[in-house]
């Protein structure tokens, strides 16, 4: 039997979970009778947990779990997927831009020789400068987990539980999903999708912090950078050993050296801003490693609302938990 998790990050929602609960739940009712609902609220500060709150303690189908502040989506996606209960785990946006429609062409697609599938929406429902950030994104994407599949990255994706074992003992502050279950499976594929346009509310996804995630991923998951200053550095000692090889020659042949401060004043300024350059990416790296050894948490979870049982009562409330080991 089919069972689903159905895992959503939640970031100032509260006019869109009604509706999207709605939705989701009766379309999930109609492809299998078991699922779960994981709303995972990310410290947005409004009212979406309230809506959480008793959206669980009315359908036990749903479970509610929010962060003590503001980790980030795919840090709530991370607790989402540790706490997942069934053999497959489906994760979309809370803005309604992607369809359930979709989901069941999604899970159909997740055939025995794939692993993951990506909804990748035909027409992209963003503003210029955000699709120009998720394009940065996907090109960090694609030095961490290879360029074809890069290039069909979405946060509608549908799979198998079992590839969290490959990243069950993750521990640091910046988490990419996707290039976590690139660390469990190669078998990749992707489905196109229709792409809604976001009816109510401000995508919290702004192009700053898509941005900020792209250099996260570069220097967190690749070594693409380091490669980068390396061709730099070579290309600059290249073109500096030219200029000198040119300068003995004039003075071999003219007898004279060649005048001018301002061309010597260009070489240094060159050169050291070839050296910041390098030097910067390398700071880049050695904060990942001091981040690290703080023994930073990837998330930390506030609150719980999970009521299984017929009386209402609820099945736990975890205060002070902890995103560096599995809650599974």
């Amino acid at each position: 039997m089919l069972t689903v998790s159905v895992i959503i990050p939640v970031y100032r929602s509260e006019q869109i979970l009604p509706e999207l609960y709605r939705q989701l739940s009766a379309t999930m009712a109609a492809i299998t009778p078991v699922f779960e609902i994981i709303f995972v609220e990310d410290g947005g500060g409004d009212g979406s947990w309230s809506i959480v709150y008793d959206l669980s303690r009315a359908d036990r189908r749903v479970r509610g779990i929010r962060m003590s502040r503001n980790f980030g989506q795919h840090n709530a996606l991370l607790c989402g997927i540790r706490e997942a209960r069934y053999d497959i785990i489906l994760t979309m946006d809370d803005d309604l831009q992607h369809p359930v429609s979709e989901i069941a062409p999604m899970l159909a697609a997740l055939k025995p020789e794939y692993d993951v599938v990506y909804g990748l929406p035909r027409t992209e429902r963003h503003g210029l400068l955000r699709n120009v950030a998720s394009r940065l994104t996907k090109i960090a994407l694609a030095s961490a987990m290879g360029a074809e599949t890069a290039r069909s990255v979405s946060a509608f994706r549908v799979f198998r539980t079992r590839l969290r074992e490959g990243f069950e003992a993750y521990r640091s502050p910046f988490v990419s999903i996707d290039v976590l279950l690139t660390w469990s499976t190669t078998r990749f594929t992707a489905i196109k999708v229709h792409h809604e346009l976001r009816t109510k509310g401000v995508s919290g996804y702004t192009v700053g912090k898509l941005i900020r995630h792209a250099v996260n991923l570069m220097t967190g998951f690749s070594t693409l950078p380091l490669q980068i200053a390396s061709v730099v550095g070579f290309a600059f000692v290249v073109f500096g050993g030219s200029i000198l090889v040119l300068v003995v020659i004039n003075y071999l042949i003219r007898g004279s050296a060649v005048p001018g401060f301002a061309s010597l004043a260009c070489m240094v300024a060159i050169f050291s801003g070839a050296q910041l350059f390098a030097l910067g990416i390398f700071g880049e790296y050695l904060a990942r490693m001091y981040f690290r050894s703080m023994d930073r948490p990837t998330y930390v979870i506030g609150e719980t609302a999970m009521f299984p049982n017929p009386d209402g009562a609820a099945e736990r409330s975890v205060p002070h938990t902890t995103g560096t080991e599995n809650i599974v």
